[in-house]
């Protein structure tokens, strides 16, 4: 308990945190009196483990129950640690490991075609009841756009797709390519709302599925293809491209692939919009428990490694913007509807999986409120006069839109 007593002393400087120890020893570290929580030990072995691996140990140990928490939530723990998160990067033990890892980051991201796939499953192939439970109902997993405080989910993510779509700027007739298309919510809003045929490719066959009977119920078949479909594996030419939430899935060391074969499957006058979860800053790596239980292969780039990939493409950045809180109100909303339906979600996967759910859904929510994540949305060109010059165009298209929306 010596190495772990030294590490949380220094750490915490706001906040309170008691750790109750496994012999029943109560060991208090105080910055100050808020926010207040205390956890217990149960096993001595996390003593040392967590000194020298916290982000992995912290959340097997609360997956697996050898750490609880007995005053406060998971919320309130994890937040003491998010907001003292700026003194425990400083210490000379985390230092060097994080050097290490940044080292080493391109060998967790070996996205090969088959280890993508295997990935993929991991992740998103646990099981559509459980998505149902959280996301909203058009079934959209990535980053709501609020345009208010008081948007519910569902209007905040019809902002995001109808934000995309204005960006696009489609004519009827064109061909559009969905790069990990999810349950098909941009793919069926695009065939809905313009005259344009959308082929969406996936590498989840539980995506796949739901995405094709949403298709058939809504009458789109004929103007959506849905296929199991690794975006290198795409051949063929498109007017349009849209890729969101699927960057972050694609690995360090096959970023200049990724924009290479956007520009190869871009008609003459092509546009593509890339919307992904990027951080501020210089390149980091992926933390240890995330990318172990929850995103294998995952990575959230800076934007000069975006953009150095990029350049290397030959095409043109005509746009770019970054979201900053909307994802930390997106991940706050799919929690509190997670919680609402936490007994359907343990019946379906059991209660470790609720727990790293819950972690998962928190950790990554905190990222965005207090450390150095955001999302960007990357609107690319294949020809310097392809787009209008003036951004006039996508405001008047979102305005359209919401006028038919609401005629509707």
């Amino acid at each position: 308990m010596k190495l772990l007593n030294t590490m949380l002393t220094k750490i915490i400087r706001t906040g309170t945190l008691e750790v109750v120890d496994a012999e029943g020893h109560v060991h208090r570290y105080a910055g100050t009196a808020e926010p207040f929580v205390r956890v217990k030990l149960h096993d001595p072995a996390l003593y040392r483990s967590l000194v020298w691996n916290p982000d992995l140990k912290a959340g097997e140990a609360y997956m697996d129950g050898t750490l609880t928490i007995e005053q406060g939530t998971l919320r309130d723990f994890l937040t003491l640690f998010a907001i003292n998160r700026g003194v425990s990067r400083k210490l000379p033990i985390q230092k060097p490991l994080r050097r290490l890892a940044k080292r080493m980051k391109s060998l967790w991201q070996r996205n090969t075609l088959v280890q993508s796939q295997r990935n993929v499953a991991h992740h998103y192939d646990l099981s559509n009841e459980l998505y149902g439970l959280f996301l909203d109902s058009g079934m959209n997993y990535s980053c709501a756009y609020f345009r208010s405080s008081a948007d519910t989910l569902e209007e905040a993510q019809q902002n995001k797709l109808r934000h995309i779509a204005a960006k696009l700027d489609l004519k009827p007739g064109q061909r559009v390519l969905d790069i990990g298309c999810g349950w098909g919510g941009m793919a069926i809003y695009l065939a809905q709302n313009f005259d344009v045929h959308v082929t969406g490719v996936t590498l989840s066959k539980e995506q796949l599925a739901l995405a094709q009977q949403r298709a058939d119920e809504l009458g789109l078949a004929h103007k959506i293809s849905f296929q199991f479909k690794d975006y290198r594996d795409v051949a063929g030419s498109f007017d349009r491209i849209v890729s969101i939430g699927m960057f972050e899935h694609v690995g360090i060391s096959y970023f200049q692939q990724y924009f290479g074969k956007i520009q190869s499957l871009l008609a003459p006058g092509g546009v593509a919009l890339v919307h992904a979860i990027g951080r501020k800053g210089g390149p980091g790596t992926t933390g240890k428990w995330l990318r172990k239980y929850i995103f294998p292969g995952g990575y959230s780039p800076a934007l000069s490694e975006t953009f150095a990939a990029i350049e290397s493409s030959g095409l043109w950045v005509a746009d770019t913007e970054i979201w900053r809180l909307h994802y930390a109100e997106t991940l706050r909303a799919w929690y509190d509807r997670f919680e609402a339906n936490r007994g359907k979600a343990e019946a379906l996967l059991g209660e470790k999986f609720c727990r790293m759910w819950e972690f998962y859904l928190i950790t990554s929510e905190l990222s965005f409120r207090y450390f150095k994540h955001m999302v960007f949305q990357i609107q690319l060109a294949k020809a310097v006069d392809t787009l209008p010059l003036q951004r006039d165009y996508m405001v008047d298209t979102e305005r359209e839109l919401i006028a038919s929306e609401n005629g509707r």
